[in-house]
């Protein structure tokens, strides 16, 4: 799969994820993903309505098979939440008692000191059609919501597992700036090897007749040149632009092809030089 690599390492840590009746084996398999991504493996189901193991699931789950070979069903909320030490639910709507509300990024913050501290932690997500309970919030510690359009709250499953699987990678970063993946080292080109560079586009297109009406070759040359040498280039860049520039000598200089060559009338009549 595209953006997998199984030399690099496996982050598998972290709150469980708890699925209340899930219903279709591919939203799973999404959830599975979704976790995959950012370093969650712990997946828990309740009384799914299409049974476990799924093979729909695996499916969607596109690859992630650590985490559906690690799934745990269970037959009540209670039992899928005997183990844990913390837990928060996901809910979209208004709800009135008293569980503390937090926003994703406090409370991803509260799952990654709890579980710095040895606590077992998991995040609890409701049907796809209507979520969770009032009973079941209230099995929870506190609520966790995400901020969205007030008119048009609903995410589905994976949506918002990913969304909570985000806010807990990115709060392991040491910096929100960091990224995973690094563009290869090139060793800069040198002025002599741009300038190099510059001489074979210039002796190629001179050849071709590109600098025309004469009187303007100075202005186009000092044109070509801004552009040439308007950042710094690499080493390998400048191999890859003069290979480019090199492809000039398939036609014959002679003999280049198209309108108005240095060959050709300027009328667009062809002198027949080439044979043709």
């Amino acid at each position: 799969m595209s953006g997998t690599n199984s030399e690099r390492e496996l982050l598998a840590e972290g709150p469980a994820i708890i699925l209340v009746e899930p219903q279709l084996g591919e939203n799973i398999g999404m959830v599975a993903r979704a976790m995959a991504n950012f370093g969650l493996s712990e997946l828990r189901l309740v009384n799914p309505r299409d049974g476990w193991p799924s093979e729909k699931a695996r499916s969607a789950a596109s690859k992630a098979d650590h985490v559906i070979d690690g799934t745990r069903v269970f037959d009540t909320l209670e039992e899928a939440l005997a183990d844990l030490n913390f837990v928060y639910a996901t809910t979209a709507r208004e709800r009135y008692g008293f569980k503390p509300v937090r926003a994703p990024v406090v409370a991803a913050a509260t799952l990654r000191a709890k579980f710095k501290a040895g606590e077992a932690t998991g995040i609890m997500f409701g049907r796809e059609r209507w979520g969770l309970t009032n009973e079941e919030v209230a099995l929870a510690d506190e609520i966790v919501t995400f901020p969205v359009n007030p008119a048009f709250a609903s995410l589905n499953i994976a949506q918002a597992v990913l969304l909570m699987s985000y806010e807990w990678m990115k709060g392991g970063l040491d910096d929100l700036a960091e990224t995973s993946f690094q563009p290869l080292e090139q060793k800069p080109a040198t002025k002599e090897q741009l300038f190099g560079m510059i001489e074979s586009v210039e002796e190629a297109l001179d050849a071709r007749g590109y600098f025309r009406p004469a009187a303007k070759k100075p202005k186009m040359i000092d044109n070509l040149r801004a552009v040439l040498t308007r950042r710094a280039y690499s080493e390998q860049e400048i191999s890859i632009m003069r290979g480019v520039f090199a492809t000039f000598d398939r036609y014959s200089r002679k003999s280049p092809r198209g309108k108005a060559g240095p060959w050709q009338d300027l009328d667009g009549a062809d002198d027949g030089a080439d044979g043709e």
